[in-house]
């Protein structure tokens, strides 16, 4: 009897052992891939670069005004940047937000004194079409303003190639572009992954809501309120950014990163159908990211 049931139990530890051996993998499996609105989506972990998902990752689409994810990482790019120097509005700036309907504004006020990092603020989270082209302006090579912005898309350009983003292409400051204007989610969060290294950009991409007091024409200040676009910030636990994006061929788009438990996941998500889709789209990639 004795020797029957140490034979029993060794059969029930063995069964035991045997069980758990399967248990494992059939409770990994249950990790469903998520499905996504948005025609395209990349997700990557930032601290290995490994992928985590795709969705048509490297199909060629119009990025809408994710673009200025780029325009800030020029910017932040530059020898001896000085973030407190002062750029006066000039009225181009608000008169190509009137020629341009889907031209989101920061409502620069023109001949008003503001920072580099008040417009980086400006660019970033009412995504101001009028903060990109003074950034631009500012930060391009020439004589006119004309040749000052082509110079700077050609920053853009050539940024992107050291990147290796092979799929992305600007030519424009801001995402209005005039058809030659697209990336890739996979091209897109890389970029992103690219500007998260600098801390004015992490700083600025993660507030949600900021008041800044700039100087008028007369010298006097009045202070600009901002609010971000990227409805992320407040509602999914751990967001530290990164842009959204819209416009009749982009659709609605969304860069996104994430931080928990030591762990960040970022990706990008490419026309979605709807502002509440594309961020639906982040929230099911992130969920995913984090369990992989």
């Amino acid at each position: 009897m004795g020797i029957r049931r140490v034979s029993a139990a060794a059969v029930t530890a063995g069964a035991v052992l045997a069980a758990g051996a399967f248990t494992a993998p059939a409770q990994a499996a249950t990790l469903k891939t998520p499905t996504i609105v948005a025609k395209g989506g990349f997700v990557m972990n930032n601290g290995t670069g490994k992928t985590l998902f795709t969705k048509a990752a490297d199909t060629r689409r119009s990025t809408g005004s994710t673009t200025k994810i780029m325009t800030a990482r020029v910017v932040l790019a530059q020898a001896n940047l000085n973030l407190d120097s002062k750029v006066t509005v000039q009225k181009a700036y608000s008169d190509y937000i009137v020629d341009n309907n889907w031209a989101s504004s920061a409502k620069l006020i023109v001949g008003d004194k503001v920072t580099v990092r008040q417009l980086l603020y400006g660019l970033m989270l009412p995504s101001g079409c009028d903060a990109a082209y003074a950034l631009a302006d500012k930060f391009g090579s020439g004589s006119t303003r004309a040749a000052r912005v082509k110079s700077f898309i050609g920053k853009m350009n050539s940024t992107a190639k050291s990147l290796g983003l092979k799929n992305t292409h600007f030519d424009s400051f801001d995402g209005i572009g005039k058809g030659a204007n697209y990336s890739t989610p996979r091209d897109l969060t890389k970029l992103a992954g690219s500007a998260m290294k600098y801390s004015t950009f992490r700083t600025v991409v993660k507030t949600k809501a900021t008041k800044q007091k700039v100087m008028t024409k007369s010298g006097g200040y009045r202070y600009m309120s901002w609010e971000n676009t990227n409805a992320l910030l407040g509602s999914y636990s751990g967001t530290i950014g990164v842009k959204t994006g819209s416009g009749p061929e982009a659709k609605y788009c969304l860069v996104f990163a994430a931080t928990r438990g030591g762990k960040t996941v970022i990706g990008t998500v490419l026309a979605s159908s709807s502002v509440v889709n594309r961020t639906a789209d982040a929230k099911k990639l992130m969920d995913y990211g984090f369990k992989k």
